[in-house]
């Protein structure tokens, strides 16, 4: 493939990129909706070449509808991506190749992914273990060893980097010497809890991921319980988490 090919092709991709973070940052314009909009204007780029009245007959609201026609989103996606940038963040795309296949078959698939580490081990073979944030030593000690086994047979140790079962399924890769990936609720670039910080630091010198669908600074709320989390999700404590 020739360099000129090859530089138009990541061009293409970036142009993709900055529609989709577009999309994730216009105010009134969840997942769900975006993707309706996508398929009713017949791609993404399409979306920001509609007019007004184009984007408004797709049953968005006015103020989604201003914010694409206006360019308002795309500016909010290009200030996103210099800050992803300086913090040494990828975001990744529903059209990214890294994107997990099976994330994307959810109902309400986030359209990107911000991505410290390892963006491909997001989309390998792996497994959740979540739980309580207060479990007894000896379901600490099971969640961790549990994650140890897994993690040695080459399964990725997916969880939330949370107090107690999160935080030992996590440990119990790394002991392993395998990969594990943390899905904040949180924006990528705030760790928490912050007693996690060397943690999270752990997880990427083993060649795993940290991952997040909330924008840069997005602070912990109950209801930013990652949706990337979910579609995995093994309670090994027996026990909702908490």
């Amino acid at each position: 493939m020739s360099t000129a090919r090859s530089t138009a092709i990541a061009t293409a991709h970036e142009a993709h990129t900055l529609e989709w973070l577009a999309l994730s940052l216009t105010p009134g314009l969840g997942p769900t909706r975006a993707r309706r909009v996508v398929e009713y204007l017949g791609g993404v780029a399409a979306v920001f070449r509609a007019s007004l009245t184009e984007l408004e007959a797709t049953g968005i609201l006015a103020s989604s509808a201003q914010s694409l026609a206006t360019g308002k989103s795309i500016e909010l996606a290009k200030e996103e991506a210099e800050r992803a940038i300086a913090e040494g963040v990828k975001i990744v795309s529903l059209e990214d190749s890294s994107y997990s296949a099976q994330l994307k078959q959810i109902y309400d698939a986030p359209m990107v992914l911000y991505v410290r580490g390892k963006s491909d081990a997001i989309s390998q073979p792996g497994i959740a273990l979540v739980g309580t944030r207060h479990p007894t030593p000896y379901g600490s000690g099971l969640a961790e060893r549990l994650a140890c086994d897994l993690a040695a047979r080459g399964l990725v140790i997916i969880s939330g980097m949370a107090r107690g079962v999160d935080t030992a399924g996590h440990r119990g890769a790394i002991t392993a010497k395998g990969k594990t990936v943390a899905v904040f609720g949180t924006g990528i670039n705030l760790i928490y809890p912050k007693e996690n910080s060397r943690l999270s630091e752990q997880i990427l010198g083993c060649g795993g991921a940290l991952i997040s669908e909330f924008p840069m600074g997005t602070a912990a709320f109950p209801q930013n319980f990652p949706h990337s989390q979910s579609h995995y999700q093994r309670d090994v404590s027996g026990r909702a988490g908490g």
